[in-house]
């Protein structure tokens, strides 16, 4: 419903501008659709799903975790292994290895990420200094989707088809540890988290006529910003959870989409499910039964 929604599906409203009277542009308007997903999901096969969304730009808005945007710039610099759940840590960390579940990454990858990326940090603190450039997470997100320049990134993609992804908790990883480094050997660059929690709310407040949905993978941070982005304009109206997280404990991560109507994050007349899975089991079969099957719409 979320996916065939269109603005002619709705009665014209007296204050609608001429525009939004034209049929045209009526049967043209779309649901505007937010993507959230935790770090783990890039770590894992599902960055490729999301690669496919942002490519053929079938969601308009992400949030993730800083692992969501960091495994999916080291992932092009070079590759993540399989490996096993019950490996022992101390083993791993003697032979330089990091583990992420059953994969496992190098050192060296970090050592190739910060080789790429602090020559980045540098030309944009030139550009703060000279040109007064205020970079938030959001920009810089975008212009590290730029300078990756490969097509298996997402956020390349993101950056090509103007898809904002925002990580409110940008610090929270490998990217800051690399500003931490950062601010030692060339001091003052600023990143204004400030300016992007506007930029976010601002992507549900304004996106009137058109309906918003949510599609949020994990808990933590990616779904409470997305749902509180929703709060600003009286609540989503769909909203798709999938995660194995459970209520009982009270937190966010866990709560069904009827927690959120409480907060006037989803309307009360909303159309809402919590699909109790794996995401990296449940999503890709989504995907491929909704949005891939409609690709042509898209495409149009």
């Amino acid at each position: 419903m979320k996916l065939d929604w269109r603005l002619s599906d709705e009665p014209i409203a007296e204050d609608s501008s001429e525009e939004e009277k034209d049929p045209t542009y009526r049967e043209s308007v779309r649901s505007k659709v937010f993507l959230g997903f935790t770090s783990n999901l890039i770590s894992s096969g599902v960055r490729d799903t999301v690669r496919y969304l942002t490519e053929h730009h079938m969601v308009d808005v992400i949030v993730t975790t800083t692992g969501g945007i960091e495994e999916d710039i080291i992932k092009c610099l070079a590759p993540t292994y399989k490996g096993d759940f019950s490996l022992p840590g101390a083993q791993l960390r003697s032979r330089g290895l990091n583990r992420i579940g059953n994969l496992l990454v190098p050192n060296d990858n970090y050592c190739k990420f910060e080789d790429w990326i602090i020559p980045i940090f540098d030309q944009m603190l030139k550009e703060q200094h000279e040109e007064n450039v205020l970079w938030t997470p959001s920009k810089l997100i975008a212009r590290l989707g730029r300078e990756i320049n490969n097509g298996k990134s997402y956020l390349y993609w993101a950056y090509k088809n103007n898809i904002p992804v925002f990580c409110p908790g940008l610090t929270d990883g490998s990217l800051g540890d690399m500003l931490y480094f950062h601010s030692f050997r060339s001091p003052g660059l600023i990143i204004d988290v400030v300016q992007d929690i506007r930029a976010m709310n601002g992507e549900a407040v304004h996106a009137s006529p058109r309906k918003t949905g949510m599609i949020i993978l994990g808990g933590g941070l990616p779904k409470h910003h997305i749902c509180n982005a929703n709060m600003m304009r009286n609540g989503a109206d769909y909203a798709v959870y999938i995660n194995t997280a459970q209520e009982y404990d009270g937190s966010d991560s866990g709560a069904r989409p009827d927690e959120a109507v409480s907060w006037g994050k989803i309307r009360g007349s909303a159309k809402t499910v919590k699909v109790h899975c794996d995401a990296t089991i449940a999503f890709p079969l989504l995907v491929a039964e909704t949005f891939a099957s409609r690709s042509k719409n898209f495409a149009a």
